[in-house]
Protein backbone atom coordinates (compact mmCIF):
# COMPACT_ATOMS: atom_id res chain seq x y z
CA UNK A 1 0.00 0.00 0.00
CA UNK A 2 1.51 3.40 -0.94
CA UNK A 3 1.48 6.50 1.23
CA UNK A 4 -1.34 7.94 -0.89
CA UNK A 5 -3.50 4.90 -0.07
CA UNK A 6 -2.95 5.03 3.71
CA UNK A 7 -6.10 6.23 5.45
CA UNK A 8 -5.57 9.67 6.94
CA UNK A 9 -7.09 10.92 10.13
CA UNK A 10 -6.27 13.45 12.82
CA UNK A 11 -3.71 11.10 14.44
CA UNK A 12 -2.27 9.52 11.27
CA UNK A 13 0.75 11.19 9.65
CA UNK A 14 2.79 9.96 6.76
CA UNK A 15 6.54 9.98 6.72
CA UNK A 16 6.37 12.47 3.85
CA UNK A 17 4.22 14.87 5.90
CA UNK A 18 6.53 14.62 8.90
CA UNK A 19 9.62 15.25 6.76
CA UNK A 20 7.95 18.17 4.96
CA UNK A 21 6.95 19.65 8.30
CA UNK A 22 10.48 19.23 9.65
CA UNK A 23 11.84 21.01 6.59
CA UNK A 24 9.43 23.88 7.09
CA UNK A 25 10.58 24.54 10.65
CA UNK A 26 12.67 27.67 10.62
CA UNK A 27 11.93 28.38 6.95
CA UNK A 28 10.48 31.78 7.82
CA UNK A 29 13.04 32.95 10.36
CA UNK A 30 13.23 36.53 9.15
CA UNK A 31 16.78 36.09 7.84
CA UNK A 32 18.36 35.19 11.19
CA UNK A 33 21.61 33.23 11.07
CA UNK A 34 21.39 29.54 11.98
CA UNK A 35 22.38 28.51 15.47
CA UNK A 36 26.01 27.35 15.68
CA UNK A 37 25.04 24.45 17.92
CA UNK A 38 26.63 23.51 21.23
CA UNK A 39 30.01 24.89 22.17
CA UNK A 40 32.78 22.26 21.89
CA UNK A 41 35.56 22.30 24.45
CA UNK A 42 38.66 20.18 24.99
CA UNK A 43 38.01 19.01 28.52
CA UNK A 44 38.82 15.31 28.75
CA UNK A 45 37.75 12.47 26.55
CA UNK A 46 34.34 11.64 25.19
CA UNK A 47 34.28 8.47 27.27
CA UNK A 48 33.92 10.51 30.44
CA UNK A 49 37.45 9.93 31.72
CA UNK A 50 39.97 12.57 32.61
CA UNK A 51 42.56 11.71 30.01
CA UNK A 52 44.40 14.77 28.81
CA UNK A 53 44.14 14.07 25.11
CA UNK A 54 42.37 11.94 22.55
CA UNK A 55 45.66 10.19 21.75
CA UNK A 56 45.94 8.78 25.28
CA UNK A 57 45.43 5.02 25.18
CA UNK A 58 45.60 3.97 28.78
CA UNK A 59 46.63 4.91 32.27
CA UNK A 60 49.74 3.37 33.74
CA UNK A 61 47.51 1.68 36.32
CA UNK A 62 45.63 -0.09 33.48
CA UNK A 63 48.74 -2.11 32.59
CA UNK A 64 49.65 -4.75 35.19
CA UNK A 65 53.28 -5.32 36.18
CA UNK A 66 54.45 -8.48 34.41
CA UNK A 67 51.55 -8.24 31.96
CA UNK A 68 49.95 -5.96 29.44
CA UNK A 69 46.92 -5.10 27.35
CA UNK A 70 46.06 -5.39 23.66
CA UNK A 71 44.69 -2.22 22.01
CA UNK A 72 43.95 -3.72 18.59
CA UNK A 73 41.91 -0.77 17.30
CA UNK A 74 44.79 1.56 18.10
CA UNK A 75 47.37 -0.84 16.68
CA UNK A 76 49.45 -1.50 19.78
CA UNK A 77 50.08 -3.91 22.64
CA UNK A 78 51.33 -2.18 25.79
CA UNK A 79 53.27 -4.18 28.38
CA UNK A 80 54.89 -3.46 31.73
CA UNK A 81 57.67 -6.04 32.17
CA UNK A 82 58.88 -4.44 35.42
CA UNK A 83 57.35 -1.75 37.59
CA UNK A 84 57.41 1.59 35.77
CA UNK A 85 58.83 0.20 32.50
CA UNK A 86 56.33 0.31 29.61
CA UNK A 87 56.84 -1.19 26.15
CA UNK A 88 54.81 -1.08 22.94
CA UNK A 89 54.54 -3.77 20.26
CA UNK A 90 52.65 -4.36 17.03
CA UNK A 91 49.47 -6.39 17.75
CA UNK A 92 49.74 -8.58 14.63
CA UNK A 93 51.38 -11.99 14.91
CA UNK A 94 54.39 -12.38 12.63
CA UNK A 95 53.45 -15.98 11.79
CA UNK A 96 50.39 -15.53 9.58
CA UNK A 97 49.08 -12.07 10.42
CA UNK A 98 46.47 -12.98 13.02
CA UNK A 99 45.82 -10.35 15.70
CA UNK A 100 47.34 -11.27 19.05
CA UNK A 101 44.61 -11.93 21.58
CA UNK A 102 45.93 -11.32 25.08
CA UNK A 103 48.86 -10.83 27.42
CA UNK A 104 49.16 -13.55 30.05
CA UNK A 105 51.89 -15.42 31.87
CA UNK A 106 54.59 -12.97 30.80
CA UNK A 107 53.88 -13.39 27.08
CA UNK A 108 51.87 -11.74 24.32
CA UNK A 109 49.75 -14.56 22.93
CA UNK A 110 48.32 -15.36 19.53
CA UNK A 111 45.58 -17.95 19.82
CA UNK A 112 45.41 -18.60 16.04
CA UNK A 113 48.40 -20.99 16.08
CA UNK A 114 49.83 -20.68 19.59
CA UNK A 115 52.73 -18.27 19.09
CA UNK A 116 53.94 -16.47 22.21
CA UNK A 117 56.09 -13.34 22.38
CA UNK A 118 58.11 -11.80 25.22
CA UNK A 119 56.56 -8.80 26.99
CA UNK A 120 60.09 -7.43 27.42
CA UNK A 121 61.32 -7.27 23.82
CA UNK A 122 58.73 -8.96 21.56
CA UNK A 123 61.01 -11.93 20.90
CA UNK A 124 59.48 -15.30 20.08
CA UNK A 125 59.02 -17.49 23.17
CA UNK A 126 56.99 -20.21 21.39
CA UNK A 127 56.34 -20.83 17.69
CA UNK A 128 55.31 -21.36 15.03
CA UNK A 129 56.27 -17.66 14.64
CA UNK A 130 59.99 -17.18 14.03
CA UNK A 131 60.13 -13.36 13.86
CA UNK A 132 59.67 -11.08 16.90
CA UNK A 133 56.83 -8.59 17.19
CA UNK A 134 58.01 -5.19 15.97
CA UNK A 135 58.34 -2.53 18.66
CA UNK A 136 55.95 0.44 18.63
CA UNK A 137 56.96 3.78 20.10
CA UNK A 138 54.88 4.81 23.08
CA UNK A 139 55.27 7.66 25.53
CA UNK A 140 54.37 7.92 29.17
CA UNK A 141 53.36 11.35 30.44
CA UNK A 142 52.43 11.27 34.09
CA UNK A 143 49.94 8.44 34.36
CA UNK A 144 48.95 8.55 30.66
CA UNK A 145 50.27 6.24 27.94
CA UNK A 146 50.01 7.25 24.28
CA UNK A 147 51.53 6.38 20.95
CA UNK A 148 54.63 8.47 20.36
Amino acid sequence: MSEEQVPAGPDVRTRRALLAGAGAVGADDGGAAPSPGPQITNTGDAGGGDREGAQSLARTTDIPVGGGAVYAAQGVVITQPTAGEFKGFDPVCTHQGCPVSNVDGGTINCTCHGSKFSIEDGSVKAGPATTPLPAKNIKVDGDQIALA
